[in-house]
Order: C-alpha cells, then sequence, then structure tokens
C-alpha cells in the first residue's frame, strides 16, 4: 500500500460566506478519481492517528483533514495515511464546512469520523445537510446534547442516584462570592459546555482550578467571554478513573477502563501517564445505566473522580474518541474499528475482555506536567513538591510501557510529533523569540 502523497497544486473557489477567494493545496479536491472508506478530521490530535492506524491497519482506504500543515500533522505521517488534505478554512467556521462538503464530494468517503469540539459543534449545526452525503460516527440528538451539556447531564446522575459533585451554576462575576460560601476553596470551575461559539468564531474552554476569590472571578470572566455560565464544584483530591463503552440498540459490546496517574493541567485536562484497569464495577454500572438512560450510542468515554475515602463522583461523559484512545487499542479493543463498523451499517464485533496493568505515557505532556509541578509548588489541589514531581518523572522511564505516536510498524508519526513539540520549544526560548 502506498504511504506517499500526491503531488499538491492549486484551485481556488468562491466562498460565499466570507465573499473572497482562498486557495486549496491539494490536487486530490480538483480531481474526481480519489475514492476512499473513511474521512477522518481533526489530523493533529492523537485520537485522530489511532484511528487512521486502526482502518488504515485492516485494509481500509483512510483520508485526513487538518486546517493546517504547519507545525506537523502526525496522521499525515502514518503509512495508512492514503490522502491528505490541508483547509485553508478555520475549524468550526461556514467556510470550513463549504471546503469539507466539496471533499466529501470528490472522495465519497462513506463514513466521516471527527474528534475535535470545533468540528462537532459544526456537525451538529449543519448535520441534516451534512448527512445527505455521508453516514457521521457520531451520536445522534438529544442524547448528544445531553452529555455536551454538563449541567443537563449531571441532572440525569442525580436523578439516577449517581454521585455528582457539590455544584453550584454560576452565570456572573458577582454570583461568585456566594458560590464560593458554598463550595468552599478549593474548587474547579467548569463551563457548562466546553466549546463556545458566538455565531463568528469559537474557543474551547477548559476547566479551572481556583484556590482564592481574585482566581475565582477571574476564571468565571474568562469562562464567560462567549456567554454562557460556569459550574463551581467542589475539589476531589482522589485518583481519576476513566471508564470507555461502545453501546447501540441498547447493548454494551466493548469496555476499557484505566486510571490517569499525572495529567496535564494537573487539575485534571490530559491523561499524560496512565495505566489499564480492570472495568470497576461500581463506576461501571454506574457508567452503563447513565448511557442507558440518555439514550447514548456509538462511543462514550465516562470519567469519575474518587474523593479522600474511595467514593466515586461523576465527572463528565465525552461522546467522542478522547486522547487516550490508542491505549484501549493497544490493550485490544479497538474503539476506532467498532465505531466505522456502526457508522457504516456494518455488524459490530463484541469485545469480551481486554489487557490490564500495561502503562502508557504521552511524553510530551508529562513534561509539561512536570514543568508545571516545578511552577505551581506549595498550590493547593494535590500539585507534588518539584522533587517529588522531577523524581515520579525519572523513575516511569524504568516502567514498562507503551508511549504515545510510538508504533514500530508507523515510526514516522513519531518523528512528526517530537520535532512539532521541539519546533515549538525551541521558538519559545527567550533569544530565539528576539530574533523572530
Amino acid at each position: 500500500m502506498s504511504d506517499s502523497v500526491n503531488t499538491f497544486r492549486t484551485t481556488s473557489f468562491k466562498l460565499p460566506t466570507e465573499e473572497r477567494e482562498i486557495t486549496t493545496h491539494s490536487s486530490q479536491l480538483a480531481t474526481c478519481d480519489v475514492a476512499c472508506d473513511a474521512l477522518v478530521l481533526d489530523g493533529r490530535l492523537r485520537q485522530s492517528l489511532a484511528t487512521v492506524r486502526s482502518l488504515g491497519s485492516r485494509g481500509l482506504r483512510v483520508a485526513v483533514l487538518e486546517t493546517s500543515d504547519s507545525g506537523g500533522v502526525p496522521a499525515f505521517s502514518s503509512r495508512w495515511c492514503q490522502q491528505r488534505f490541508v483547509c485553508p478554512a478555520s475549524q468550526g467556521t461556514e467556510a470550513y464546512l463549504t471546503y469539507l462538503e466539496q471533499l466529501l464530494d470528490r472522495t465519497d468517503a462513506p463514513v466521516l469520523i471527527a474528534s475535535s469540539d470545533a468540528t462537532i459543534a459544526l456537525i451538529r449545526r449543519h448535520r441534516e445537510q451534512l448527512e445527505r452525503r455521508v453516514r457521521i460516527a457520531l451520536a445522534r440528538e438529544p442524547a448528544l446534547g445531553i452529555v455536551i451539556n454538563k449541567e443537563q447531564m449531571l441532572a440525569i446522575a442525580r436523578q439516577l442516584g449517581v454521585a455528582v459533585p457539590r455544584t453550584v451554576t454560576v452565570g456572573a462575576v458577582s454570583e461568585v462570592a456566594a458560590a464560593l460560601h458554598e463550595i468552599g476553596l478549593p474548587a474547579v470551575v467548569k463551563p457548562v459546555e466546553s466549546w463556545a461559539w458566538d455565531g463568528q468564531q469559537g474557543a474551547r474552554i477548559v476547566p479551572q482550578l481556583v484556590t482564592t476569590l481574585d482566581e475565582a472571578r477571574r476564571a468565571v470572566e474568562e469562562l464567560t467571554r462567549f456567554g454562557g455560565t460556569t459550574l463551581f464544584q467542589a475539589f476531589l483530591p482522589g485518583r481519576r478513573e476513566s471508564l470507555s463503552l461502545f453501546s447501540a440498540n441498547g447493548e454494551v459490546y466493548a469496555r476499557f477502563a484505566f486510571w490517569g496517574k499525572r495529567t496535564y493541567p494537573l487539575l485534571g485536562g490530559i491523561y499524560v501517564l496512565r495505566q489499564a484497569i480492570a472495568f470497576p464495577p461500581d463506576t461501571g454500572e454506574q457508567a452503563e445505566r447513565l448511557v442507558r438512560e440518555i439514550g447514548l450510542e456509538g462511543y462514550a468515554q465516562v470519567e469519575f473522580r474518587r474523593d479522600a475515602v474511595g467514593k466515586p463522583y461523576l465527572m463528565e461523559i465525552n461522546p467522542r474518541l478522547n486522547m487516550a484512545i490508542a491505549h484501549a487499542v493497544s490493550a485490544g479493543v479497538d474503539f476506532p474499528y467498532l465505531l466505522y463498523q456502526w457508522a457504516n451499517g456494518e455488524q459490530i464485533n463484541r469485545v469480551k475482555s481486554y489487557r490490564t496493568g500495561g502503562w502508557m505515557r504521552h511524553l510530551q505532556g508529562d513534561i509539561r506536567a512536570t514543568k508545571a509541578a516545578v511552577r505551581q509548588r506549595g498550590r493547593p489541589g494535590g500539585v507534588p513538591s518539584p522533587a517529588r514531581a522531577i523524581l515520579d518523572f525519572c523513575l516511569s522511564f524504568f516502567i514498562p510501557m507503551k508511549y504515545d505516536y510510538v508504533d514500530w510498524r508507523d515510526l514516522r508519526p513519531a518523528w512528526t510529533a517530537t520535532k512539532g513539540f521541539l519546533t515549538h520549544y525551541l521558538q519559545r526560548l527567550p533569544g530565539r523569540r528576539r530574533s523572530v
């Protein structure tokens, strides 16, 4: 199978929403002979690379779309990426939609797989229009809207008797003091929805740990700059557990679970060091009950965090492939392929077991997490001391584990990711910034 990319030429087309000419950078878009089995969006993401590897290694023809190749797109480098496309418009915009529709017409891709909040938000706004061209590997409304909206999702969890952190809704800075009086400090401030859109532009909004009244006010001001509201939640110090399910027609076809030892940001962002565990009986039953009650089909990641005595509390449900999905694949649960089978109307494989105990590490993220721990020394919320953080980072090299991006059958994406990481840090050096 060829892993080369065709020579590019430019072609222009009019974007009515922007009233200007933009130039595409793919000769494939100008031809009609580029057929593929799946179009994977958001090529810069680790889950997109895992999807390309999963489908491509099974003999399926995979094309990848991203909005920029300037920093290197690991999925573009995969031996199983047959076609790559660079859209000149930003994610989530009408111009991106126009490009995507033309690309779908040219490639005849039967399945579309998206993983970022921006593209999923765009798909939700134009789903009926897109489904005239392609099957979308994404849960349907209203279940999708419920899990994306944390307030609705937590309300259903309470009705089912699933424990959730103490939560107060805050829509303005003036309400912060009252919320902290009820919740206490430290607290976690979350957006009700992780992707905000004001009609012209959008942004991903991430939770923040706050330890003072001033930090809480700044967090609310920042998280509501596109509108919307926030949730103040009590901080839980226990370990984080991620449970993945694949369900359809009221049945669960596959399960996988891991716990996160380190994340970046330190509060609980991306899992950078994690270990596969047996599917927990307590949170496992709760996760399946939630997914069944909401009517959520396809892939779902259900996250819990335990308190100091080990009681689990629901954090959120993500209805899209997450960045740690390669861990599940390496343990024997190929969620990207199950997602493809489901979207394409095929019989879905049942996965009855998986390998536990295996560690996986996102080295770039772990470096950032260690630096953050050193910078935030003494900060409440479980931040280790600088000495402890550095020691833990170094000791992790002596634990047998797999690394994100690294696949001995497909090494070029690891080099692309490493090169992009090093370039990013070199550009941030003081001398380099002054010379640019």
